[in-house]
C-alpha cells in the first residue's frame, strides 16, 4: 500500500465515507480521581447547538460491565469514578465539534474520596487488581547469607504514551434485524466483536468487525480500542443510527492506559568474579484502576527478570497494584522491558562495586551448559523451569567484543570522561533473551482463507491486523511463494470477523508467524488440489509437479498458472481453502 499511503489514498477508519444520518459522539469525563458519582446534569449540554442526546450507563441494553476477563471494568462509570478521565457517558451531536463542546458542559456531582496514586500507597494499603504472584527457586535467604558480597537497591521506571499517529476511533453502523457493522482501529477485532455483543446483549454472530489498517497500535489498541467500539455501539443502539466516536488527543491521553510504570526493591548476592549467587526481587506494577492485561504483563516481567542470565537461588515477589489512574495496558515488549531493566541495573551495580567492566560481569552470568557443582544440573534452565535451547549468546558476545573493538572503545570512553567534567560518554554491549508468542497458550493459533479466481489472481484473508508493520505484505509474499506466482497477483484484504472467527490479537511478536503459517497452509491446500489435477493430466506422481515463476511444471509439460486454474475450474476442482495453525 506504499503508493496509496504516499498519495493519501490509504483508507483509515475516519476516511470511510459516512452514511447519511451519521452522528458523532464525545466522552463525558470524570474530573476527580476517586469519588462517589452523585449525579449527572446534562441540561446545559442538551441545550447546545446540534446536540441530539446524552448516553449514560442506564442506556446499556446488555451487561453494564465490559467483557474483559477480570470483569472489573464498567462500560460507563455509575456509582463511583475511579480516575480522572474515566468515561461517564457520551454526548451525541450532528458534528464532532458540537459533541465535544457539549460534553464539556455536562456537570458531574462527585463526592471526592481518598485516592491511591502511587505504587507505594497501593502496597501500603494492599490495593491490588489481582493477587500477588511469587516465584522461587532454591533458597535465596540462605544463599545471601553465604554470599561473598551483597548489595541492596531500589529502582523506579515510568510509563509511556503509545502516541499512535491515528488516534482511537470506532464507527458503528446498525444493520437489519439487530445486526451491526463496526469499523474499529483495533489490534483485536475478535475481542471487539465479543465486547460489543456483550454490551448490546446479542450473540457474537450479529456483530461484524472490520479493520483495514491502523495508523499505529504498539499495544494501545489491543484491548482499549474495544472501549470506543462499545461506547459507540451503545449510542447507536439507543439512537438507531450510525455513530462515530473519535477521541481527540487530549482525551486519548486522559482515557487510555500507558505502559505500566514499575517500582523495584532488590537484594543481590555475588562473588569476587561478579557471578550472582542469590537474588531477592520485589516488582510492583502500577496497573491503574482495573486489571485489563496487567496480569500477563506482570507475569512477563517475571519471565524476563533474568534477561540472559542464570539465577540459581532466587525469590521474586510481583505485586499488581490498583491505583486511581487510567488502567494501564499492553505496550510493545509487554512487561519484558520492565523485567530486563532491573537485572541489567543489578549487573551494572555489581560491576561498579567490584570495579569490573560491565561486559565481563554480564558474560560471567550468561546462561550456559556449564555444570553447577554438586547438583548434576547445568546453568541452562530459567527460574520458571524452561530450558534455554539454541543458546548462542556466549559465542556471539565474544565475537561482538572482538569485531566492535569494544575494549579499545571503553578505554577511549574512560579517557574522555576523566578529561571532561560535564559531557560524558558511555559504551555497552547488552544481551537479550526475549520470549516470542502469547503467555496464554490458547492465543497461539490463527486462521486464513486463500481464494484463487479463474483469472489466476489470488485473494488472502487472515486474522491478523495491519498497523504499519507490513503484516499483510508479508502474508501475501508467503502465499505468492507457496503458489509460485508473482507477488503482484496476490491481494490481502481487510481483517474481518466474518471471514476469520475467534482470531487472536495481533501482538506478542507473533503476527507473521501465526497468520503467515495459516495462510501458507491454506495456499498449500489449493496448490495440492491443482497438483493432483495436473498429475492426472500428465500421468506423473505428485512429487514431480513444481510451481514456479507463474508456471506449473511437470516432466511432460509446462503450463501457465492461469491456464491450469482455468482447466481445474472447468473440471470442478476446489480453488479456495482455509488454513489453520497452532504453535508447537
Amino acid at each position: 500500500s506504499a503508493a496509496a499511503q504516499v498519495a493519501g489514498a490509504a483508507t483509515y477508519v475516519d476516511d470511510i465515507p459516512e452514511v447519511r444520518g451519521t452522528l458523532h459522539a464525545a466522552p463525558i469525563l470524570s474530573t476527580v480521581a476517586h469519588g462517589r458519582l452523585l449525579g449527572v446534569d446534562v441540561r446545559a449540554a442538551i441545550a447546545m447547538p446540534g446536540v441530539v442526546d446524552v448516553v449514560l450507563a442506564s442506556d446499556i441494553p446488555g451487561d453494564p460491565m465490559l467483557a474483559a476477563f477480570a470483569g472489573d471494568e464498567p462500560v460507563f462509570a455509575t456509582d463511583t469514578v475511579q480516575h480522572i478521565g474515566q468515561v461517564v457517558g457520551l454526548v451525541v451531536a450532528r458534528t464532532v465539534m458540537q459533541a465535544r463542546r457539549a460534553a464539556r458542559k455536562v456537570q458531574l456531582s462527585i463526592e471526592a474520596l481518598p485516592a491511591v496514586l502511587t505504587v507505594q500507597q497501593a502496597l501500603k494499603a494492599q490495593s491490588y487488581v489481582l493477587p500477588p504472584v511469587f516465584v522461587r527457586r532454591g533458597d535465596a535467604d540462605a544463599a545471601l547469607a553465604t554470599s561473598q558480597h551483597r548489595l541492596d537497591g531500589t529502582l523506579e521506571v515510568g510509563g509511556q504514551e503509545h502516541f499512535y499517529l491515528e488516534g482511537q476511533i470506532a464507527y458503528v453502523l446498525p444493520q437489519e434485524q439487530n445486526q451491526w457493522v463496526v469499523h474499529s482501529s483495533t489490534q483485536h477485532p475478535g475481542e471487539v466483536q465479543h465486547w460489543v455483543a456483550h454490551a448490546l446483549g446479542i450473540d457474537n454472530h450479529a456483530v461484524r468487525v472490520e479493520c483495514r489498517r491502523m495508523g499505529g497500535g504498539f499495544g494501545g489498541k489491543e484491548t482499549q480500542a474495544g472501549h470506543l467500539a462499545v461506547w459507540a455501539a451503545v449510542a447507536a443502539s439507543k439512537l438507531h443510527c450510525p455513530v462515530k466516536l473519535r477521541l481527540d488527543r487530549d482525551d486519548d491521553f486522559m482515557v487510555t492506559g500507558k505502559r505500566h510504570p514499575f517500582a523495584y526493591a532488590y537484594t543481590a548476592g555475588f562473588d569476587d568474579t561478579g557471578r550472582l549467587t542469590a537474588l531477592k526481587l520485589m516488582m510492583a506494577a502500577n496497573c491503574g484502576f482495573s486489571a485489563d492485561l496487567s496480569g500477563p504483563v506482570a507475569d512477563r516481567a517475571i519471565f524476563h527478570s533474568d534477561n540472559a542470565y542464570y539465577l540459581q537461588d532466587v525469590e521474586i515477589a510481583s505485586y499488581r497494584c490498583k491505583t486511581n489512574t487510567q488502567s494501564h495496558t499492553a505496550f510493545r515488549g509487554f512487561g519484558g522491558p520492565q523485567g530486563v531493566i532491573v537485572i541489567e541495573t543489578i549487573m551494572g551495580d555489581i560491576a561498579r562495586r567490584l570495579k569490573m567492566d560491565p561486559l565481563d560481569v554480564r558474560m560471567r552470568n550468561l546462561y550456559s551448559d556449564e555444570a553447577i557443582p554438586g547438583t548434576g544440573l547445568k546453568r541452562d534452565t530459567t527460574h520458571y523451569g524452561m530450558r534455554v535451547e539454541d543458546n548462542i549468546l556466549p559465542e556471539l558476545l565474544s565475537h561482538l567484543e572482538q569485531s566492535t573493538q569494544y575494549r579499545r572503545g571503553r578505554e577511549a570512553v574512560l579517557a574522555w570522561n576523566s578529561a571532561n567534567p560535564i559531557i560524558k560518554r558511555g559504551l555497552a554491549i547488552t544481551p537479550v533473551k526475549f520470549g516470542i508468542s502469547f503467555t496464554a497458550t490458547l492465543f497461539n493459533q490463527a486462521g486464513a482463507l486463500v481464494h484463487v479466481y479463474t483469472d489466476g489472481s489470488v485473494q488472502v484473508n487472515h486474522g491478523g491486523t495491519e498497523m504499519g508493520q507490513g503484516l499483510h505484505t508479508k502474508v501475501a509474499q508467503i502465499v505468492a511463494d507457496e503458489l509460485g506466482i508473482g507477488f503482484e497477483r496476490v491481494l490481502c484484504t481487510a481483517s474481518d470477523t466474518s471471514k476469520i472467527p475467534n482470531a487472536s490479537a495481533t501482538a506478542a511478536s507473533a503476527g507473521t508467524d501465526l497468520n503467515g503459517r495459516a495462510a501458507q497452509f491454506a495456499a498449500r491446500h489449493v496448490r495440492d488440489n491443482l497438483a493432483a489435477f495436473v498429475c492426472g493430466l500428465d500421468g506423473v506422481g505428485a512429487g514431480a509437479v513444481r510451481f514456479a515463476g507463474g508456471q506449473v511444471i511437470t516432466p511432460k509439460a509446462t503450463r501457465s498458472f492461469v491456464d491450469v486454474v482455468g482447466m481445474a475450474y472447468a473440471n470442478r476442482i476446489q480453488l479456495w481453502s482455509d488454513g489453520f495453525y497452532r504453535t508447537p
